[in-house]
């Protein structure tokens, strides 16, 4: 592991604490880290002779939350470390701006590290165009081993696919969908299938897609594709700190699907789709986490949703968790989110393997607020036309 020079500094021990290791609660109150990594979890002080010794004061430790999608602009590593947000995944950006982001989470200890997709699979003219375009795009199953060979040769870690988007753009027929699923599942690729309609969902999961992004709102999702995405053990990422912002009145059908998926046991991911309208990189996450508990979530599994179930389906065996061997990415909180999940808002320290996060460090650059305005202008050009075109389908 490339370790920070700062974390060659003396060890540190969280005394007086709660934890919870990313699936349960724990009768430990000390958890020590060095050298990035997390060495011990006992149920008495571990600290010893030399170490930086901090008394949570009945606070809790919880891992490093990760949010399971976003898209990166100029800094949104940065601003996503100063919530809680040790990683972050990336499911649509230009390979230049993710080579940027992966080397700045490489070399500086004060942002969130970072995994992405690139570029994703759709049809020329199909969603997301307007926001990205130019890029490459596909137009039949034979191009599909190209584009997967393509995307990893660029740095893509997963296979992110634009599927059901609702008649209101052009999109990729079902023989290329599940050429795109093969080909990447052939490479090792965990394939995430973003959808707008239940039909979408259908579509995604006839082809084999591992992660659905988004929950529907035009329908209800029925008990037998529910079940069929259980049996399939595919997970559902369904972004509803940005679906709140921006459906109205059917944002409660979406809900309602959730508490269908969560009742019938299917892995949920916690996923805000910052920045668009009305999300903030590393805030929304826990309002994502709210809505996931007003859903049925336990807690405990809104919480999982953050750290263990994300690092779970992308591979990330090193964190997600608290225990030794894991990096130490660690949040501290002043509450008990295992009882009230708003807790997770009252952050005191962050530690971003082993380093201590200074919250108050970020400041946009002019740089980057001129970057970020311009990323708006192109949202705010998306959300009109979207409007626009679902009028005409009436």
């Amino acid at each position: 592991m490339r370790r920070h020079p700062e974390c060659s500094a003396a060890a540190t021990t969280i005394v007086n604490a709660k934890v919870f290791d990313g699936t349960r609660s724990r009768d430990w109150t000390s958890v020590r880290f060095a050298d990035g990594l997390i060495t011990e979890c006992s149920a008495a002080s571990a600290a010893q002779e030399g170490d930086e010794v901090i008394d949570a004061g009945g606070g809790t430790v919880l891992p490093g939350l990760i949010d399971a999608h976003v898209h990166l602009v100029p800094g949104a590593l940065a601003q996503s470390l100063t919530f809680g947000v040790t990683t972050v995944l990336d499911m649509f950006s230009k390979p230049d701006l993710v080579a940027r982001a992966k080397e700045q989470a490489g070399s500086r200890p004060d942002v969130a590290d970072v995994r992405s997709s690139g570029v994703g699979a759709t049809a020329p003219g199909g969603h997301p165009s307007m926001m990205y375009a130019p890029f490459p795009t596909l137009t039949g199953a034979d191009q599909a081993e190209q584009f997967v060979a393509d995307r990893i040769a660029a740095g893509s870690d997963y296979l992110k696919i634009f599927a059901g988007t609702g008649g209101l753009w052009p999109s990729l027929d079902f023989e290329t969908i599940k050429a795109l699923v093969t080909a990447a599942h052939a490479r090792g690729l965990v394939v995430v299938a973003h959808v707008s309609s239940v039909a979408g969902v259908e579509e995604v999961v006839s082809a084999g897609v591992d992660v659905v992004a988004h929950v529907p709102a035009d329908a209800e999702l029925d008990k037998a594709l529910v079940d069929r995405m259980a049996e399939a053990g595919i997970a559902v990422g369904p972004t509803l700190a940005t679906i709140e912002n921006t459906l109205g009145p059917p944002y409660s059908r979406a809900e309602d699907n959730v508490r269908r998926l969560a009742d019938a046991g299917i892995t949920v991911l916690a996923g805000t789709d910052a920045p668009n309208p009305g999300t903030v990189f590393g805030a929304s996450l826990h309002r994502e986490l709210e809505l996931l508990v007003r859903c049925g979530l336990s807690p405990v599994r809104a919480l999982a949703a953050a750290t263990t179930e994300p690092a779970r389906v992308f591979g990330l065996a090193d964190r997600g968790r608290v225990a030794a061997g894991q990096r130490a990415d660690l949040v501290l909180v002043s509450g008990d989110p295992l009882t009230d999940i708003t807790a997770t808002r009252a952050i005191e320290r962050i530690w971003r393997a082993g380093t201590a996060c200074d919250r108050r460090a970020f400041v946009a650059s002019a740089a980057e607020a001129e970057q970020l305005d311009a990323f708006n202008a192109q949202v705010a050009k998306v959300v009109a036309a979207v409007r626009e075109r679902r009028s005409a389908f009436g």
